[in-house]
């Protein structure tokens, strides 16, 4: 279509104009779909009929920086959960028009340069509320249990060993009457109070004080969430006033007994100052679904740090939320197609 050359402000890229009039053009086109790292997301039971309907598809189950340029030549819609878009890239690659990011978070795409450059990015908000949120409750549960601990007990022959039918080697106790705050009230958290209002939790949550949520939650400010807290529970968004925000003022703030569960983003919580917590006693455990660096190094600190729950970023990952994201992805892609907008964050 030559009446749309040389769109941008730019100036030197050659694509056609973006949304709106992205069906204009996609109409006369053959709309191939790269979707650049489906191990991400596909641990072998997920069908992408949905997206294989929408036109030609290529899947990689991972992809390497230096092979994107590459791989995405004439791809319209570009799919990805991690890979990182650049502006060099979206500048070498003048047949993108979309890039559908297969997760809420979308910090891996210059927002910026795809605006620049007409290049919509769709994400996928709240496919993972329930899953999240329930694998929160159950870290918040292993932790009150010891759940962890009397397992491999029971496994490495401790139990066998024992005077008398049972093992009392670490003290458990209950969820209800302890108070749980949640920093970061968004779909998530809310969740999570929600659930933790059934094992009779008392709920306080990060906001400005004297203001109540809508589900009756008490805001508190950042000292009084970590004074009056017996479990942390981090659902904020990364950003320059969340990172390293659970430090060492906020721990040495901390009941010696309460416990950190991070949920979010591993940059959240300064990974050396909760190591060092965790070994002196400052706290009494942690929960992390997340790191600074993913995967972590063999020689991470945490790993085996006292009391600390360590999961593979996977709280998001039931089979449920991961069909849901491919199913919301391909509504995406079609929405955009037909120059609508949908979960449009660019």
């Amino acid at each position: 279509m030559s009446e749309n050359r040389g769109y941008g402000s730019d100036g030197d890229v050659d694509r056609a104009p973006p949304y709106p009039y992205a069906g204009e053009w996609l109409d006369d086109m053959n709309t191939k779909t790269v979707f650049l790292d489906t191990a991400t997301v596909d641990y072998g039971d997920l069908d992408f009929a949905s997206l294989e309907k929408i036109g030609p598809l290529v899947k990689y189950d991972v992809t390497l920086p230096e092979e994107m340029q590459a791989r995405l030549r004439g791809a319209a819609v570009a799919v990805t959960n991690k890979c990182v878009f650049d502006e060099g890239l979206m500048r070498a690659c003048p047949a993108l028009r979309l890039i559908a990011v297969t997760a809420t978070g979308y910090n891996n795409i210059d927002i910026d340069a795809a605006s620049r450059l007409g290049i919509a990015v769709a994400n996928v908000p709240g496919y993972s509320t329930s899953s999240v949120a329930q694998f929160t409750l159950a870290c918040m549960l292993a932790l009150a249990t010891r759940l962890v601990d009397y397992d491999a007990a029971a496994r490495d022959g401790r139990w066998t060993r024992s005077v008398i039918y049972t093992l009392g080697t670490w003290p458990t106790f209950e969820l209800e009457g302890k108070v749980l705050g949640v920093m970061g009230m968004g779909a998530i958290g809310s969740e999570v109070a929600r659930l933790a209002g059934a094992f009779g939790m008392r709920i306080i949550a990060l906001g400005r004080e004297g203001i109540k949520y809508d589900g009756g939650w008490e805001r508190v400010g950042l000292n009084d969430l970590a004074e009056r807290s017996d479990f942390i529970c981090i659902h904020l968004p990364l950003s320059p006033m969340s990172r390293g925000i659970i430090g060492a003022e906020f721990l040495s703030r901390m009941k010696r007994t309460a416990f950190v569960v991070n949920m979010a983003r591993g940059p959240i919580v300064d990974q050396a100052a909760l190591n060092q917590a965790l070994r002196s006693g400052r706290i009494a455990g942690a929960a992390l679904d997340v790191l600074e660096e993913e995967p972590p190094p063999e020689d991470e600190p945490l790993l085996s740090a006292p009391n600390c729950i360590i999961t593979p970023h996977i709280a998001w990952a039931s089979v449920e939320s991961r069909r849901r994201l491919v199913e919301e992805v391909a509504t995406n892609i079609t929405a955009f197609l037909r120059g609508e907008a949908r979960n449009r964050v660019a």
